[in-house]
């Protein structure tokens, strides 16, 4: 069956790597095997944009729409110079396995440019992304795919793109875009989203497992949007964040940083080291001693070039994809625990659903009807899947989240009669 698999190139390898030993201990039929081993849908183009000086470039673009069996495709737009297709294609996969794992009504679509935005004026941006959404339009709606931000995008792009559809559309269509800005329909609570939820869902897990968020010991690769909220939150609720880092270097403090200070003194994402803590190496901080380690930045940061030297105990992961599947065997032979991605950074897409009801209702929630929605279904799918472990009396979280949504989508997929 794999020689088959790798002869047929619309094949996504790593997505059929990941769920081969999932399903094939688990009693699933071929049929239903080959039904998530390629995405549905991929479009694959070029976005042409007037530069600055006046000549015109084109970016290679993807859209990969995964799975529709549970509803219209959702995933984010990525704008970065390593985009490829088969990244994209496995990024759509997550998305349809994390949307069914907190039971929202979305299938998985992911998109992404291949271009350097740090290169880009603000002015050659929005073009890029104007003529993104020029060349995307046909193939996305709010029963269709419903595009939002992900790495190097955010809710002005996000705003740029709407308004460029309402004006093909010929009228405003909010619900076509998640995490817009507010006063184009955007939801309260987005920009933390993520970052909350990964909270609730540490919390959870720690409190079932007998343990607790205040004082535990914390390393944050990332600084972004969701590696500074989630260093935030967890300040607030009593962890010490010991550890932190962006692109350019890593931070260590034994005693635990003052969060709000440092968060003051970031510029753009940027940390200052104004503390005098430790100047560390990135894969320093990935492999501290740690209660619990969040990698929030980009993809494949724990690799075989550091897998056996993690210390942790418990990962929790923010990023996507940021534990390559060779290193996840070794993790699990060390006994390391890892709270999935697509259970992990589940906030996201959850308020970006919550948005979705908001403009299919045209009416809007408060932030404390968000935050408590939010931690309603973050806890609940925590819980499945920990009940789930329980019963079987053994629990590789990430094989029994894949399980959880596997089961589901092909539950979706035999009622819509795609299965005999």
């Amino acid at each position: 069956m794999i020689d088959q698999i790798h002869e047929d190139k619309n094949v996504c390898i790593d997505c059929q790597t990941r769920l081969g030993n999932i399903l094939q201990t688990d009693n699933f039929t071929s049929e239903e095997i080959h039904l998530l081993d390629k995405p549905k849908r991929m479009i694959i183009f070029t976005v042409p944009v007037k530069m600055d000086s006046g000549e015109v470039k084109t970016f290679n673009a993807y859209r990969v729409q995964y799975s529709d069996a549970r509803g219209p495709g959702k995933g984010g737009v990525r704008f970065h110079p390593e985009v490829e297709e088969e990244e994209v294609k496995n990024l759509a996969f997550l998305m349809a396995l994390k949307c069914a794992l907190v039971d929202v009504p979305f299938g998985g679509a992911k998109g992404g440019v291949e271009v350097d935005p740090k290169k880009l004026s603000k002015g050659e941006l929005e073009r890029l992304s104007r003529s993104f959404m020029r060349e995307i339009h046909p193939f996305i709606g709010e029963q269709v795919d419903i595009p939002a931000p992900d790495v190097n995008t955010n809710a002005e792009v996000m705003g740029w793109m709407v308004d460029e559809y309402a004006k093909i559309q010929g009228k405003f269509v909010p619900g076509i875009i998640t995490g817009k800005p507010l006063s184009l329909g955007g939801s309260k609570g987005r920009t933390e989203a993520t970052a909350l939820g990964g909270a609730y869902v540490l919390r959870t897990y720690l409190e079932r497992t007998g343990k607790t968020v205040e004082g535990s010991t914390v390393a944050i690769q990332g600084f972004g949007n969701v590696g500074a909220h989630i260093a935030r939150i967890l300040h607030e609720w009593g962890a010490k964040i010991v550890a932190v880092s962006d692109s350019k270097q890593a931070l260590y403090n034994e005693e635990g940083f003052d969060i709000p200070a440092l968060l003051a003194a970031a510029d753009s994402g940027r940390l200052s080291n104004d503390t005098g803590a430790e100047v560390i190496s990135n894969d320093e901080l990935i492999t501290l001693e740690v209660d619990v380690l969040i990698p929030a930045a980009i993809s494949h940061q724990i690799n075989k070039h550091n897998v056996n030297d993690i210390k942790t105990k418990l990962i929790l992961e923010m990023a996507n994809d940021p534990v390559t599947t060779a290193s996840d065997a070794i993790l699990e032979e060390k006994q390391i625990t890892v709270i999935p991605d697509i259970l992990a950074n589940a906030g996201g897409v959850m308020v970006s659903y919550f948005e979705w009801v908001q403009n299919s209702s045209n009416d809007y929630w408060t932030v404390e009807k968000v935050y408590s929605e939010l931690e309603t279904r973050m806890v609940a799918a925590v819980n499945s899947v920990m009940d789930d472990c329980e019963a079987e009396g053994y629990c590789n979280l990430r094989k029994q989240s894949y399980l959880l949504s596997v089961k589901r989508i092909i539950e979706a997929e035999r009622a819509r009669g795609r299965l005999s």
